[in-house]
């Protein structure tokens, strides 16, 4: 299977693709497309990276992904319930070469900028909502129009980045397998103590090349990564298990003593586990 590039498949000329993806999980290989996405997620939860950086979604979030950005979303496999999320695909040529640079557009050209490095929405969602929840009934005119009034209150909306760093060549079949490998296996095993030479054996690589090409294509080494990724994972289990004492929570999600787990939790999420428990909740 050649998971990257991905392409998402659409009949020939058609400028703009709804999709519905419905199911226990979503696509969950890494994988990156020359559209952009516009998504909703209506039910699921778990985990995401893009570019860099690894992200939590769940329900009502309203994410964009930039054209050729690199992401693949892993739903919680604690959680049964079937994960819906609603779509949109096009390009910043989809309705010809200069459409998005007519004067008139003026005002959303900064969506474009923004949604290179991927962005979650955090205000006007319940406008932005609105529209999705109509797609499905809509007529293919009516989709565009649609489209145009969602980037537009994007556009107007507050918004975070959702990568800090994207690599900017897109990857062949085989850095995408390469990657998608790495990716899974932090994800699944991130409690575990992994080590330099277990990840470069699954890169099928030697440990001085793998740690070059990690760090080319994230600009962050493998274990700071890692430590994101399980720093993530940890913040999922404090939201969920408000009473699961943090010293087991640190734990269960790989580190070895509480305190080197406190301070990366601080360095990376600004508060300690404790001071997010309360702000949670």
């Amino acid at each position: 299977m050649k998971v990257l590039p991905f392409k998402i498949p659409k009949p020939k000329n058609e400028a703009l693709v709804y999709q519905e993806d419905r199911g226990r999980i979503f696509y969950d290989e890494l994988h990156q497309h020359s559209e952009i996405q516009i998504s909703l997620i209506i039910k699921g939860r778990g985990s995401f990276i893009v570019g860099d950086t690894i992200n939590e979604f769940q329900e009502n979030n309203i994410l964009v992904l930039g054209a050729n950005v690199p992401h693949v979303f892993k739903s919680d496999p604690n959680k049964t319930e079937e994960s819906i999320m609603y779509s949109l695909f096009f390009t910043q040529t989809s309705f010809g070469n200069v459409f998005f640079e007519l004067s008139d557009m003026a005002d959303i050209r900064e969506f474009f900028k923004d949604s290179e490095y991927g962005m979650k929405v955090l205000t006007n969602k319940k406008k932005i909502i609105k529209h999705f929840h109509k797609l499905n009934q809509q007529n293919k005119i009516e989709r565009i129009a649609s489209l145009l009034k969602i980037i537009s209150l994007i556009s107007e909306a507050q918004t975070r980045p959702l990568s800090s760093f994207v690599y900017k060549k897109k990857y062949t079949d085989d850095e995408g397998k390469r990657m998608n490998t790495v990716f899974k296996y932090a994800m699944e095993h991130y409690f575990e103590p992994i080590t330099l030479d277990e990840i470069a054996d699954k890169a099928n690589m030697s440990k001085n090349s793998f740690c070059r090409y990690f760090k080319k294509r994230t600009n962050k080494t493998f274990f700071q990564f890692l430590i994101e990724i399980r720093i993530e994972n940890a913040c999922k289990i404090i939201y969920e298990n408000p009473d699961v004492s943090i010293s087991i929570i640190s734990e269960q999600c790989g580190f070895k003593n509480i305190a080197n787990f406190n301070r990366k939790f601080k360095e990376i999420k600004g508060v300690t586990p404790r001071q997010y428990r309360t702000k949670r909740f």
